[in-house]
Parts: structure tokens; C-alpha cells; sequence
């Protein structure tokens, strides 16, 4: 038994000090990990018996992680010994698929450092992407994000929808950076026509500063372009923003405003702190990491007169250090909480996978024939008319990457990518190494 197996044995199993395992930055090899918190800030430490220690920061004492992790189970020696090399999903997996993946090719017309996808593969033809479609749904459930890359690089892209559609798939959701829709008039309306659910519009900031730092050119205008188009189809927009600490972590609470002052048709904010995987593959000092407890503390700080402290919870699906999710009415330029929300008889049913993901996606589906108009929602029919039509979430993914891979994080996943029969979660299949420590 090595010195640092002793050591993880002999930590109080608490949120913030507990054993786990994760991965060596530079072989990828499972290894033994431990969450330490000293002062209120959580480090994930480890040691590589080839490689050497590492540590990165996860939790930066903003908020108690005890609190807010709550009792989450350990993974023990013994658990889940083939995560996350041989994922598939096994059958020691905690969680069912919420949302899944599928790349539909690798070509972009960006070329942003730091994007998870590695590029560099063959497009599959459309065949190949019906047979994965065919493969990956099930009828009635499915809600299934066509990714890239570019998605919209393709010209079936449509034609992409229509066959999830006939498939089975309940939902269907396009990631994009927005310039087609921004640039080709009519084919938001062409996708929503096809049956497109809802846009996942990466959306980093409100001035181009930031976008040139982020993304390599300027983008604000393409934004606004791309979210008008798909107000007019009547697509729902979710804006996804990826928070670089010294970039554009200063305009969190300004994001939240523009999208609320943009509802019903930006139907909430789905924010990704920086992770560094993909081409984003160098090896990070805790400086350039902006752990998920800054992120609550900086929306409750520089937007306290929309999302007030406790309004943000763990998710029900994923584990408590993965994200967040609020549940609001829009009205009149301000957020109201919906307390309870997703205890309604529409999401009691299913495995907690099946309830996620109706609770999410019905909210950033938006409502055919919804008008925008201010509601009193004073009244019940003033409520219910809000409650349909200006639904809005605050949400969070925060990544692992190589340096902050936590195994009992992983098992929890609910976001798969499909590939050629299997459901691997998000974090291990873009997983990349760091290269030499040197």
C-alpha cells in the first residue's frame, strides 16, 4: 500500500475531505485522489507514481460545500474500477442519459482555443447519421443535441432534423455559434419548420473585446442577429456562456440581464466555466479556473436584483459539484422564483433522468403562439399564462478536465455523448491529456 492510499483512508468522508479517484494529467491512468478543504477552499490532490502531484482547485469557499454538496455517496476502492477507460456506459453508472449528444461532424468555421471538440475527423454521411439516430433514440423520450463542430456547416442539417424527428426524439436541440442563423435569412424558420425544439447559442459577452479574446473576431453583432432570427421562427434560445476568469467573469451579471430584457425568446443561461480539454489542453494553475461557488457568488453579487442567495440549487440528476439549476417566471424585466416547480405532476413520473430532463426542456421550448406581453401574475390566469410562456432557467455545467477529474463526480453524468452504440459521459469522452509536465 502506497504512502498515499494511507492517506486517503484515513480522511473523515465529508464533501469537502473525502477519497476518490481520478486521472494522471499526463498517462490518463486511474489513480488515487483525494477533495482536501483548508480555509474554506477545496483542492483536488493526487499523486502519479510516474508522474508526480498534482492539484487543482474545485471549491473557493464563496459558499459552504458541506451545505450545499449535502450527502452525496463516496466512491469506494472496488467501485467503478473500469471509469473511466472503458465507458459505455457500465453497469455501476449512477444516472440514466438526460440529454445526449451526437456529433454530427468536426468541421467549423471558428477556430476558438478553447473548444472541447479536437477536430480533425472524417463528416459522416447522412446514412451513417441516421443510423446513429436510429441507434441512440427512444421514442417519446429522447432529447437528443445535434453538436459539432459546426452543426450548421451542414447543408442536410434540416433534413438531419426531420429524420430525429420521425425517429422518435422528443426534443431536439441544435449547439451552435450562431453565424448561419445570423447570416442566411430564413433558416432558423427552416429548422424550426423541421421540428428543432430550442438553440443552445454559445454567447460569451456583450462586447467584442471579450469575443476576440475568446473566439479570435468579433461576434456581438452575429449574436443579436442570431437571436432575432429565432425569435421570429419561434425557436427558444438558450445563451451559453463560458466564463474565462480576467475575461469575461465581470459580465455575468450583465449577461443575465440582457437575456432576461430578451425573454420569451432567450429562455434562460446555461453558463460553463472554463474547463481545459479539447484544444484548450494546457495545463492550468488554479488562477485560471473559476470554480462553479465563484460562479453563484458572482450572480448573486453583480445581479442581486434578479437571482437573490438559495434561489440556485444542485441539480436532481447530476452530482451537486457538476452545476445548478433556478427556475423563473420573466416578467416585466425582472425574475421571479418558481419554488417547488419541479415536484408538478408533468415531471413526478420516470427515473431522475426522465424528470431532468422534461423540467429542463420544457422550459427552453418555447410556446407556439407566445406573445411577449407583460403579465399580472397577481391573478391565477395571469400565473398560468406566465408560467407557460415566460419560463426562464439559470443553469451551470462545470466540466472536468484531466486536471480536475473527480470519478465520483463522473459516475453521476447524465449528459452522454453517442458513439456507434455506446453512451459515454461528456467528461470522459472529450477527456484530454496535458502532454509532458515539463
Amino acid at each position: 500500500m502506497s504512502t498515499t492510499d494511507k492517506k486517503v483512508r484515513v480522511l473523515p468522508v465529508s464533501a469537502g475531505n473525502r477519497a476518490t479517484f481520478s486521472v494522471c494529467p499526463i498517462c490518463l491512468k486511474r489513480i488515487s485522489a483525494r477533495r482536501v478543504t483548508e480555509n474554506g477552499v477545496t483542492r483536488l490532490l493526487k499523486t502519479c507514481p510516474e508522474h508526480g502531484d498534482f492539484s487543482a482547485v474545485i471549491w473557493r469557499g464563496k459558499l459552504d460545500i458541506e451545505k450545499w454538496a449535502g450527502k452525496t455517496a463516496p466512491i469506494r476502492p472496488g467501485e467503478n474500477e473500469s471509469c473511466p477507460s472503458a465507458c459505455g456506459l457500465c453497469p455501476e453508472h449512477r444516472r440514466g442519459t438526460c440529454c445526449t449528444l451526437l456529433e454530427v461532424t468536426r468541421r467549423c468555421d471558428m477556430n476558438c482555443p478553447y473548444c472541447f471538440a479536437p477536430g480533425g475527423a472524417p463528416e459522416p454521411d447522412i446514412e451513417e447519421i441516421r443510423r446513429q439516430i436510429s441507434g441512440l433514440v427512444k421514442p417519446g423520450k429522447t432529447l437528443l443535441q445535434l453538436s459539432g463542430g459546426e452543426p450548421a456547416l451542414r447543408d442536410d442539417l434540416p433534413e438531419i432534423v426531420r429524420y430525429a424527428v420521425k425517429a422518435g426524439c422528443k426534443y431536439i436541440q441544435l449547439n451552435t455559434n450562431g453565424l448561419r442563423l445570423a447570416e442566411q435569412r430564413g433558416y432558423a424558420r427552416e429548422l424550426a419548420e423541421a421540428g428543432l425544439s430550442f438553440v443552445f447559442l454559445q454567447f460569451d459577452a456583450l462586447d467584442d473585446k471579450a469575443y476576440l479574446k475568446l473566439r479570435g473576431r468579433k461576434m456581438m453583432l452575429e449574436k443579436l442577429r442570431a437571436i432575432k432570427a429565432c425569435a421570429s421562427a419561434g425557436l427558444g434560445v438558450a445563451l451559453v456562456p463560458m466564463i474565462v476568469p480576467g475575461v469575461n467573469d465581470s459580465q455575468i451579471g450583465d449577461i443575465l440581464r440582457f437575456a432576461v430584457n430578451n425573454s420569451p425568446a432567450v429562455r434562460g443561461v446555461h453558463f460553463q466555466p472554463v474547463s481545459y480539454f479539447g484544444r484548450a489542453h494546457a495545463m492550468p494553475d488554479d488562477s485560471e479556473r473559476f470554480t462553479l461557488d465563484e460562479l453563484m457568488d458572482a450572480i448573486y453579487t453583480q445581479a442581486p436584483e434578479l437571482v437573490k442567495p438559495g434561489e440556485l440549487r444542485p441539480g436532481c440528476c447530476d452530482h451537486p459539484l457538476c452545476g445548478f439549476h433556478g427556475d423563473f417566471l420573466a416578467v416585466n424585466g425582472r425574475l421571479e422564483a418558481m419554488r417547488g416547480a419541479e415536484a408538478s405532476a408533468d415531471v413526478r413520473r420516470g427515473s431522475e433522468a426522465d424528470r431532468n430532463r422534461e423540467f429542463i426542456a420544457r422550459r427552453w421550448k418555447r410556446p407556439a403562439g407566445v406573445s411577449g406581453a407583460n403579465r399580472d401574475t397577481s391573478t391565477m390566469e395571469g400565473f398560468l399564462a406566465a408560467a407557460r410562456e415566460s419560463s426562464f432557467t439559470v443553469t451551470a455545467m462545470a466540466f472536468q478536465d484531466a486536471g480536475n477529474l473527480d470519478l465520483e463526480r463522473l459516475r453521476r453524468c447524465s449528459l452522454h455523448v453517442y458513439d456507434n452504440g455506446r453512451f459515454v459521459p461528456f467528461c470522459s469522452y472529450y477527456l484530454t491529456a496535458w502532454g509532458n509536465k515539463e
